[in-house]
C-alpha cells in the first residue's frame, strides 16, 4: 500500500518531534529548557525533504567515514577545554539559555521579556528543522560516533544516542537558520551572526555526537528551511517584528565564554 504526502510529512514531523525529545534531554535534565511552540511555521509536505536534497552518508570504510571517525578520535583530547565547554552550552535547542550565544554574536538579549516575537520565531524554526532532517534520519540510520566505545562526549550517554540516527545533524541545520535570521535582521553584524551558526554546528562534532559530514549536511538542510520560509507569510510578518524588537533591546550582558 502507498502512503500519501501527507501520512508521509505527518509521520516526519512526529519523528523530528522525538528526535528533539531525544536530543534535548540534557537541556530538561539540567533545568534550562525553554517552552516548546506546537508546531513550526511549514505544514505537512512543505519542508524540503532531506532524502532528495541531501546524498547518502558515507559508506562504512570509505575515506569520508574514515576521515569522519579519525575526526571524533582526535576531539576527544578537548575534554575541559573551553571548545568542550562552548559545546556543552549549545547542547540546548529552546528558549533563552540556546538563544544567549546567538544574541551575543549581534550584540543584543534575546529573551521573551525583551524579543518575544524572535524567541519565539527562533523556537518554532527549531521544529521546522528537525522535520527536515528526520527522512535521512530515518532512512539511513547512520550509527553516531559514541556507540560501541567509551570515549568521552559532552553530554551524558543515553539510550537516544543508540537509536537517534547520526545523520543530518539536526542542531547543525538549526544553528545555521538561526545564524541566517539573524544575519538578516541585523545586518551589521552578518559575519558575527553566520559565524556563531557554524559554530554551533560544529559543536555537535565536538561534542562527539555527530560526524563532520553529519554537520554539513544539516547545514545545507538548513539553508533549504531557510529559503522555503521566504514564501510563509507568517513567517515574513514574524521576521518584520522581530527585527524591530532587536532593533529595540538592551545590549547583550555576560558574553565571553560560557
Amino acid at each position: 500500500m502507498k502512503t500519501g504526502n501527507s501520512g508521509r510529512f505527518g509521520l516526519m514531523a512526529a519523528l523530528a518531534l522525538a528526535a528533539l525529545v531525544g536530543a534535548a534531554s540534557v537541556q530538561a535534565q539540567t533545568g534550562t529548557e525553554g517552552a516548546r511552540p506546537p508546531s513550526g511555521y511549514l505544514a505537512a509536505g512543505q519542508t524540503p525533504d532531506s532524502l532528495v536534497i541531501v546524498p547518502p552518508p558515507p559508506e562504512p570504510g570509505s575515506p569520508l567515514d574514515q576521515a569522519d571517525r579519525a575526526y571524533f578520535d582526535r576531539t576527544r583530547s578537548l575534554e575541559g577545554s573551553a571548545r568542550w565547554a562552548q559545546a556543552q552550552a549549545d547542547v540546548p535547542l529552546f528558549g533563552p539559555v540556546a538563544h544567549r550565544s546567538f544574541g551575543c554574536a549581534v550584540g543584543k538579549t534575546i529573551t521573551p521579556q525583551t524579543t518575544p516575537t524572535l524567541s519565539r520565531l527562533m523556537d518554532r524554526l527549531v521544529i521546522d528543522a528537525g522535520t527536515s532532517t528526520s527522512p535521512s534520519k530515518a532512512r539511513y540510520n547512520r550509527v553516531r560516533p559514541p556507540v560501541g566505545n567509551d570515549q568521552p562526549i559532552c553530554v551524558k550517554r543515553e539510550d537516544w544516542l543508540k537509536t537517534n540516527g547520526s545523520f543530518p545533524s539536526g542542531h547543525a541545520a538549526v544553528g545555521w537558520i538561526w545564524g541566517l535570521v539573524l544575519a538578516e535582521l541585523a545586518p551589521d553584524k552578518a559575519t558575527a551572526a553566520v559565524t556563531r551558526g557554524r559554530e554551533f554546528g560544529e559543536s555537535r562534532a565536538i561534542c562527539g555526537v555527530h560526524f563532520p559530514t553529519d554537520v554539513e549536511a544539516g547545514r545545507l538542510m538548513g539553508t533549504a528551511v531557510y529559503a522555503r520560509l521566504q514564501a510563509e507569510p507568517a513567517f515574513r510578518a514574524d521576521m518584520q517584528a522581530a527585527r524591530e524588537e532587536l532593533a529595540k533591546a538592551p545590549p547583550a550582558e555576560g558574553c565571553g565564554a560560557p
